[in-house]
């Protein structure tokens, strides 16, 4: 490693992604459920897209903000996996300045947009459930469409001061990032400058994304379980909570680890550097989402055996 890496600079052309500090002797083993994790959620991923676009039945609401979720999924996996796997394989490890701004860009912009649609899709459910008669008269496919945009309009807005507020930050100590991806944080702490702004808007991002979303989530429950509480058969009680497991399971995948590993990335300097092994935590929504609505969906379950079916025929 040349000394350019840690030598004063104002405009870094490159910065240097360390991959699992304290574990770069087994990038390599690393690497392996890495990559199964990202194979499996690319396959999953597709597999529901295709399944959703080739069965006329689950042409609905729920199932076009499921296929929203898998694209975003497909995403945000994308935005740093390939890097990430470069890195353990071949150690690849400089990233252009712009290029490292344009992947925190888009990881936290589809993040904030998946946090929206779990959102989405506990309105979807409550409407289901508290107002059957007008599920279908509510959210028809142009309302569909304009929650669609609201969700993607609100990711991007909220992240787009990220890349210019780094960009505008001198860097004069190192260009060293001690993790596998740019993040927003990662970068920020590397500026030689007053950074507050930085942390307080990315702080204010994570309690919008988590506390907000999270709290319009569980008023949507706490309405749904009324209802279903209100039903007259337990029969009719376990139907229909069946039909809000799928979405709970994906919710406690995504918010519990993003919460945990939020707090250690604010306290960095008390969590040993080798604990960023567990940004595996990044790829367990994209992986087990498909997985969940493939087993708990009993449409997309049989589609998918029908599929299997006609193949081995």
């Amino acid at each position: 490693m040349s000394d350019s890496n840690t030598t004063e600079f104002t405009n870094p052309s490159t910065f240097i992604l360390m991959g699992i500090p304290g574990l770069e002797a087994a990038h390599v083993w690393i690497s392996i459920p890495f990559f199964t994790m990202y194979t499996i959620a690319i396959l999953g991923n597709f597999t529901i897209l295709f399944i959703v676009k080739m069965e006329p039945s689950l042409h609905g609401p729920m199932y076009y903000f499921l296929c929203m979720l898998a694209i975003t999924d497909l995403v945000v996996s994308t935005s740093i996996m390939p890097k990430m796997l470069a890195i353990f394989w071949f150690n690849s490890r400089e990233i252009n300045f712009n290029a490292c701004l344009t992947q925190l860009y888009v990881f936290h912009g589809f993040s904030v947009m998946e946090s929206g649609i779990f959102v989405a899709m506990a309105f979807d459910r409550y409407v289901a459930i508290c107002d059957p008669l007008r599920h279908a008269t509510r959210l028809t496919n142009p309302v569909v469409v304009i929650i669609g945009l609201a969700v993607v309009l609100r990711g991007n807005m909220l992240v787009l001061p990220y890349p210019f507020l780094l960009r505008q930050w001198p860097y004069c100590r190192t260009n060293i990032i001690p993790q596998p991806y740019c993040a927003h944080i990662a970068v920020a702490k590397l500026a030689c400058a007053d950074i507050h702004v930085s942390n307080y808007y990315g702080l204010f991002v994570q309690i919008w994304m988590t506390v907000f979303d999270l709290i319009f989530i569980v008023v949507s429950y706490t309405q749904i379980l009324r209802a279903i509480f209100s039903l007259p058969t337990k029969d009719a009680r376990i139907k229909t909570f069946g039909t809000c497991i799928s979405h709970l399971c994906a919710i406690l995948v995504f918010y519990i680890p993003r919460l945990f590993f939020a707090l250690i990335s604010r306290f960095q300097q008390s969590v040993p550097l080798h604990f960023h092994v567990l940004i595996v935590y990044l790829l367990m929504p994209p992986m087990l989402n498909p997985i969940i609505y493939g087993v708990r969906t009993n449409q997309i379950r049989g589609r998918l055996l029908r599929l299997f079916s006609y193949k081995r025929t």
